[in-house]
């Protein structure tokens, strides 16, 4: 604890705060005719499932390089993380451009949906595992070791 927010729990807000329109909009494009029922004015309800669709997919497009702003310029994490957050990013992005290219479907909101949930749980774990001083260890002895080994090839 220090007292202070510094850039990279600024970071983690903006990341919350992009993934969020995409989580919540799957979820209204799912139960659509209840939030119409009652008159909640969700972006399915006020502006039907393409346009919505749309909104996930800059959305998602704008969350994955912001990620990865954790690691370059900031350093706050490192190679762990930056691998975690590309392989859980690729799947976002697959599973935005499916909604993008069936809008009414259902399925593939929830599926969505469902995967942003897995989606901040497992990114936020890889914050957490990056962290950790035995991943540091390890990545710098491996580090050292591929060092030597490159070192050692021989060349011609």
């Amino acid at each position: 604890m220090t007292g202070e927010l510094n850039w990279a729990a600024w970071l983690y807000f903006l990341i919350i705060f992009l993934w969020t329109p995409p989580h919540f909009w799957a979820l209204a494009m799912m139960i659509q005719q209840d939030y119409a029922k009652v008159g909640v004015p969700m972006l399915p309800v006020i502006a039907g499932d393409e346009p919505t669709a749309k909104q996930i997919w800059l959305y998602t497009l704008l969350l994955i390089p912001v990620t990865l702003l954790m690691v370059y310029p900031l350093h706050e994490l490192g190679a762990v993380y930056a691998v975690i957050a590309l392989g859980l990013g690729a799947v976002f992005i697959a599973k935005a451009w499916a909604l993008l290219q069936t809008p009414s479907d259902q399925q593939v909101a929830r599926s969505l949906f469902k995967y942003s949930i897995l989606y901040m749980m497992l990114l936020s774990a890889g914050m957490v595992i990056d962290s950790l001083p035995v991943t540091r260890q390890l990545i710098a002895s491996f580090s050292d070791n591929l060092t030597t080994v490159l070192i050692n090839l021989p060349l011609g």
